[in-house]
């Protein structure tokens, strides 16, 4: 396993080993000593699998205090561009995105800390997408920022996602 630091302070880039023989591969996405020790010191309470097909966005969604989540991703089929964003108050990336591409066969996984919108777009035909969270899903503290914010100006590789109606009725980001 490795761990890249992005742009963004706290958000890592984990690049997870695959063994792989004539039966196929093998990967480990979860180790609780050797993700602390990587920096990754997490205790997740809820894990969340999502499915979409091509061109489906999902986000950029957040939970508000005290129900933040942390959230460790990385994609199980199929490939998405996947965007955090900066939302920590004082933060000195504050309204800062990372966005990378996440696939069942790069094995890149994403940590997420409390305080960041997330959201991704389905790359390929459709998207196997797995989430540990630090926190559980609390629908009274959800929000959700516009996909294509102006003042977010995030580079997503689509221009016309498919979305649903709390998505497609999201407020931009009063930043």
């Amino acid at each position: 396993m490795t761990v890249l630091e992005t742009p963004i302070a706290g958000l890592l880039r984990v690049e997870i080993a695959s063994f792989a023989d004539e039966r196929g591969r093998f990967l480990e996405t979860w180790n609780a000593r050797r993700y602390a020790a990587a920096g990754i010191d997490a205790a997740f309470v809820q894990d969340n699998i999502s499915v979409s097909r091509r061109a489906v966005l999902r986000g950029l969604h957040y939970q508000v205090a005290p129900f933040e989540q942390g959230k460790l991703v990385s994609v199980l089929a199929g490939a998405v561009w996947d965007v955090a964003v900066d939302l920590r108050p004082g933060s000195a990336t504050r309204g800062r995105w990372y966005g990378c591409e996440l696939s069942a066969d790069n094995g890149v996984q994403l940590w997420i800390p409390p305080g960041f919108a997330h959201g991704f777009v389905v790359l390929s035909d459709s998207a196997t997408f797995y989430y540990k969270c630090t926190a559980p899903y609390e629908r009274s503290a959800e929000r959700a920022i516009r996909w294509d914010d102006p003042g977010l100006k995030i580079a997503w590789p689509v221009s016309s996602p498919v979305l649903s109606p709390k998505d497609a009725a999201a407020e931009e980001w009063e930043g």
